[in-house]
C-alpha cells in the first residue's frame, strides 16, 4: 500500500523549511497537490527541503516540488536526507522550466538598418539553400550512378509504382491543360496578327511556342504542383513516423530507397509527359485555327511541317529531363528535412512547391539565354 503523502511548511525572516513525507508519486499526489499549489510562500532568500521522511518519489513529485521552489522566487533549494535520486529528479524538473519571457520592449523594425539586415538574412538563406540543394544533387547523382552500376540495388517495384503515380496518372491533367493553353495561344495570335493581315502565321506561332517553351514549362509546373508536393508529403510523413530512422537502423540507405526511384521515375516520365503536352497543345491551336480562322487541319499541319523547324521540338525536349530532375530533387530533399510536427510537414511542402516553381522558371530562362547564344 502506498504511504499517503503529506507536508509541513514553516517560514520566518526569509528562511523557509518544507518537510515532506510519504510517497510523492503520480497516483498519490492528488490529495496534496491543490493545497500545495495554492500555498504562497512569498519571496524567500533560502529554502530547505527535509526529505528524510520521503518514501518514494517520481518525476511528478519532483515537478510539484520544483514548482513550489519557483513560487518562492528561488532557483534551487537545499535537499536534506533525500539522497541522489531526489536531487537528480529535481535537476531534471528544473531543466524543463520554461525560459523567462523577455520583457525588453520590441525595437522598431522599420528602419533602414533593419531593412538591410532582413535583406542580408534573406540573401544568405537563399545562398545556403542553393548550396545545400547542389550538395543534395551531387549525392543523388552518385546514388543513381551506383544504381546503374549495380542494378541489384535498384528498387524496381518502387520505380514502376512512382512512374505510374507521377507519370501515367498525370496524363489527363497535362493533356487537358495543354490543349486549352494551345487554344489560348492561337486566339492571341489570331487577334494580334489579324491587324496585319497575317493570320496564317498563327500556325508558326502555335508551333514554336508550344514546341519550344510551353510544352516543357507547363508540364514542369504541373509536376511541381502535383508530384513535387506528393514526394514531400510522402517522405515527410515517413520522417514524422520515424520510418526513415528505422531504415537507417536496418542498414538501408534512404537515398537508395526513397530518392533514387523517384529521381529515375521523373527522369523517364517527364519527357513522355512533355511530348503529350506538345501534341495536345498543337491540337488545341489547330482546333481554334479551324473554327475561328478557317484554316483546315490539313493545311495547318502541312504548314507546321514546312515552316516550323524540328530543332524547336528538340529544344523543348532537352529541357524536360532537367525539369523532371529538379522537381524530384527538391521534393525529396524537403521531405527529408521534415521534423516531428505536422506544422513542419506543411512548411516543407509549401517550400518545396515554391522552390520547384522558382527553379523551373529560372532554369528555363537560363536555357533561353544558352540557346540564344548558340543561335538555335
Amino acid at each position: 500500500m502506498p504511504v499517503k503523502p503529506d507536508y509541513t511548511f514553516e517560514a520566518s525572516n526569509g528562511q523557509g523549511r518544507l518537510t515532506i513525507v510519504g510517497d510523492w508519486l503520480v497516483h498519490t499526489l492528488g490529495t496534496i497537490q491543490p493545497a500545495l499549489s495554492e500555498l504562497e510562500p512569498g519571496e524567500l532568500s533560502h529554502l530547505s527541503v527535509d526529505a528524510s521522511g520521503l518514501e518514494k518519489v517520481d518525476t511528478a513529485g519532483a515537478f510539484l516540488l520544483d514548482r513550489f521552489i519557483c513560487s518562492a522566487g528561488l532557483e534551487e533549494a537545499d535537499i536534506e536526507g533525500g539522497g541522489p535520486q531526489v536531487e537528480a529528479l529535481l535537476e531534471q524538473a528544473g531543466a524543463l522550466r520554461p525560459a523567462p519571457e523577455d520583457e525588453t520592449p520590441p525595437q522598431d523594425t522599420h528602419g533602414f538598418i533593419d531593412l538591410l539586415e532582413r535583406t542580408g538574412r534573406a540573401t544568405m538563406h537563399v545562398v545556403e539553400e542553393a548550396v545545400d540543394t547542389l550538395a543534395f544533387l551531387g549525392e543523388t547523382i552518385m546514388s543513381m550512378m551506383a544504381g546503374l552500376v549495380r542494378p541489384a540495388r535498384m528498387r524496381w517495384t518502387a520505380l514502376v509504382s512512382v512512374m505510374e503515380e507521377s507519370g501515367l496518372d498525370a496524363v489527363p491533367i497535362v493533356a487537358f491543360l495543354s490543349f486549352f493553353v494551345g487554344m489560348v495561344i492561337a486566339f492571341i495570335g489570331a487577334t494580334t496578327l489579324e491587324a496585319f493581315g497575317a493570320t496564317i502565321f498563327t500556325v508558326e506561332l502555335v508551333g514554336i511556342a508550344v514546341l519550344r517553351e510551353f510544352g516543357a514549362v507547363l508540364t514542369a509546373i504541373i509536376l511541381a504542383g502535383r508530384t513535387n508536393s506528393a514526394f514531400t508529403a510522402q517522405i515527410g510523413a515517413m520522417k514524422m513516423r520515424q520510418e526513415v530512422d528505422a531504415m537507417v537502423t536496418l542498414g538501408l540507405d534512404p537515398m537508395d530507397v526513397l530518392v533514387v526511384p523517384r529521381a529515375f521515375a521523373m527522369l523517364i516520365m517527364t519527357p513522355v509527359l512533355t511530348l503529350i503536352a506538345m501534341l495536345f497543345g498543337i491540337g488545341g491551336g489547330a482546333f481554334v485555327s479551324w473554327l475561328a480562322l478557317d484554316i483546315n487541319p490539313t493545311v495547318f499541319f502541312n504548314r507546321l511541317q514546312d515552316f516550323v523547324p524540328l530543332q524547336h521540338f528538340w529544344v523543348g525536349m532537352s529541357k524536360a529531363p532537367v525539369f523532371g530532375m529538379i522537381v524530384a530533387l527538391i521534393g525529396c530533399r524537403q521531405g527529408l528535412l521534415v521534423g516531428g510536427s505536422v506544422q513542419s510537414l506543411g512548411n516543407s511542402t509549401t517550400k518545396s512547391v515554391v522552390q520547384a516553381l522558382f527553379a523551373v522558371i529560372v532554369i528555363d530562362a537560363l536555357f533561353a539565354i544558352f540557346y540564344m547564344e548558340l543561335g538555335v
